[in-house]
């Protein structure tokens, strides 16, 4: 019967970027629009010195958001990844330790935040004006903090959870009564900054019950009293799934601070004071942040359609799936800077009146800070185009370069150069050299790419290779994972041979392609390896990377071989795919860096200085792969039924050990 196709290979693309974009820019916009809806009726109501007590609280809803989408991120990656196993139990034990550990850490800052608020404040660039209105705005949303994180981490799960219009249906909920309830305690009840602060939590709140709700209608899974627990390590699994969630997110919480110290130090002795640039540029950021938000929806919605076809070699539709992103990325960016430029007193009334000084400030920061914001249009596209065909260097070099490579020490040197107008145009100045920084590396990687198209159908594997060539009646299936340079690739083979059995490694390759609808060129270039870079740029609201749809294909094609047939097959993790078959015999092959090296002299035609340097390096990816989809070590003999050093007994011999323990 011929596998269906995979819609993201030949539907219209504008029709599919519309299907994937749309609800990922709703979730992204609302989220953003949470903080500025408070500011806004806070300028009204208080006046410009409760936005700047607001902003200097911001930091704080940050870290809170930073943890709550480690583990939100972290679990519905977990979550999907055992789901493609065929892992229910494993499953649905790794969302429990998510919740759970996520309403342990809320509460611990909850606790922190109450008690330390006043340092906390003064970290993050508090003056002595804005003191009393950001203690006031802080103890009330340091008490829901709680709510927030918990809702947070099961609105991402119930994403993974195959429900994304219930997570998007529940955190809008939150947000139009945030829009209904700030009037009415700030205005009506005259409550001011603590007012708004409630309005928050309480919306907070209705989402945080709304999500609780779901738990009992996850499609996937179904979660009973007696499951809940704590399991360490799987809550550091899901930290480390989810830990490029947190670290843009803390990157957020640094530059909010160095910027507001900055504003602090070299406002205080400028017409302006201390108090109206922290306010202002908050407020501006603010309104940035939703343009950035448009954008990345935009360039999330295409992460599928551009990592399917990228690895199917459909270069065609890449390229024009990238052309179209930033097309759209671009006339949002230039919208955006035509308003900055032409109306900037109208935007920053929105936020309430103020003074001259206020209002002149206000139009500098438009018009300066934000000069090249038509500069995102391309630079957050590509860092995401990056990330979705698998080149996670790249993608984390243009994701950082803005606001922490080149931001934050533009701020630091140009205020010491030119004052208070120093920390503004450091904005351009990061704009202008991440969008280069950009534009260079997608120029270098569209020459690259190849126009091309492969039939995946005439992808497969004939009835012969699939039957079994077993000569004997019982069934054996041997994993081998080896060192680089070990010889244990030859040792599979030879002990295939002796047994009379099939040999599976290159023949994975062919079969995982067949499955995929991935090109083999792809699945041989990208299996198996999985940096430590890559494990930090997943990606902010991304859905799960190629290299895990790869592992979850590799892993049911092992699975399938392993239950059919006697096989040899070497590396993916099989050890740990088949861990509960009986009939599988675990081996690991070393040998010393020497032997390595002069393995990989002889073979594989390198100088000694380049063997050494491959060896290593093809280990670390190894390892990091093994780890990250297994959170085992991967040279923890503990972890195999045979260890063997190749060159002690040499490899014809390895092979004959191996043969004689698994006859017996």
């Amino acid at each position: 019967m011929e596998k269906e196709k995979n819609i993201l290979g030949y539907e219209k693309i504008g029709k599919l970027i519309r299907k994937f974009a749309i609800p990922c820019i709703i979730s992204m916009v609302v989220n953003a629009l949470y903080n500025i809806v408070d500011q806004i009726f806070i300028g009204w109501g208080v006046g410009y010195l409760g936005n700047g007590a607001t902003n200097v609280v911001f930091p704080i809803t940050v870290i809170a958001l930073a943890f709550s989408l480690m583990f939100g991120d972290g679990t519905s990656a977990f979550l999907s990844l055992k789901l493609g196993e065929k892992k229910k139990d494993e499953a649905t034990k790794g969302v429990v330790n998510g919740i759970v550990i996520s309403t342990i850490v809320s509460a611990i800052l909850c606790f922190i935040t109450l008690v330390f608020l006043k340092p906390l404040l003064n970290i993050f660039g508090c003056t002595d004006t804005l003191r009393d209105y950001a203690i006031s705005y802080g103890k009330i949303i340091g008490i829901g903090l709680p709510f927030v994180m918990i809702g947070t981490t099961l609105n991402s799960i119930i994403r993974a959870d195959g429900n994304p219009k219930y997570a998007m249906v529940s955190m809008l909920s939150g947000a139009i009564l945030n829009i209904i309830l700030d009037p009415i305690f700030i205005f009506v009840f005259k409550m001011g900054v603590e007012g708004a602060a409630i309005a928050t939590i309480i919306s907070q709140f209705i989402t945080f019950i709304l999500n609780i709700l779901y738990i009992r209608k996850f499609k996937s899974i179904t979660i009973t009293k007696n499951e809940i627990s704590l399991n360490i390590g799987m809550c550091l699994k899901i930290a480390m799934l989810g830990i490029s969630s947190f670290i843009t997110q803390m990157s957020i919480v640094v530059l909010i601070s160095v910027q507001n110290n900055l504003l602090s130090k070299y406002g205080e002795v400028s017409k302006f004071g201390a108090d109206i640039p922290i306010t202002v540029l908050g407020i501006v950021m603010k309104i940035s942040q939703i343009l950035n938000s448009i954008i990345i929806g935009i360039s999330v919605g295409s992460q599928p359609i551009i990592g399917f076809n990228y690895g199917a070699k459909n270069y065609d539709r890449v390229k024009k799936t990238i052309k179209i992103v930033l097309t759209l990325s671009v006339i949002v960016s230039s919208t955006a800077f035509i308003l900055f430029q032409l109306i900037p007193d109208k935007l920053i009334a929105i936020f309430g009146s103020g003074d001259e000084m206020y209002i002149e400030f206000a139009c500098m920061t438009f018009r300066i800070y934000l000069l090249l914001v038509i500069c995102n249009g391309i630079q957050m596209p590509t860092g995401i185009f990056f990330q979705a065909i698998g080149k996670g260097v790249k993608s984390a070099i243009i994701s950082l370069s803005r606001q922490i490579l080149i931001l934050i020490p533009s701020m630091i040197i140009l205020a010491r150069i030119f004052g208070l107008t120093g920390v503004l145009v450091a904005g351009p100045v990061a704009d202008g050299l991440s969008f280069v920084l950009a534009t260079t590396l997608l120029l270098i990687e569209f020459r690259n790419l190849k126009i091309g198209k492969i039939n995946t159908n005439d992808v497969s594997i004939s009835s012969e290779q699939l039957s079994s060539i077993t000569n004997s009646g019982n069934h054996i299936v041997i994993t081998i994972a080896r060192e680089y340079g070990s010889g244990g690739r030859y040792v599979g083979k030879l002990l295939a041979q002796k047994l009379g059995i099939k040999l599976y490694d290159k023949e994975l390759i062919q079969k995982v392609a067949s499955e995929s609808g991935l090109s083999e060129q792809y699945v041989k270039e990208n299996e198996q390896k999985i940096s430590k870079i890559t494990e930090l740029n997943n990606g902010y609201y991304s859905s799960l990377s190629n290299a895990d749809e790869l592992f979850i294909h590799e892993s049911n094609v092992i699975k399938e071989i392993a239950s059919k047939e006697s096989c040899v097959i070497v590396g993916r993790c099989a050890n740990f795919i088949l861990k509960d078959n009986k009939d599988v015999t675990s081996v690991f092959i070393y040998s010393n860096l020497e032997d390595k090296i002069a393995r990989a002299i002889k073979y594989y035609n390198l100088d000694e200085k380049n063997a050494k340097r491959e060896i290593n390096k093809i280990d670390k990816l190894r390892a990091s792969h093994y780890k990250y989809y297994t959170n085992n070590e991967w040279k923890d003999f503990s972890n195999y039924d045979i260890c063997i050093n190749s060159d002690k007994n040499g490899v014809e011999n390895t092979a004959e050990i191996i043969a004689q323990i698994v006859k017996k």
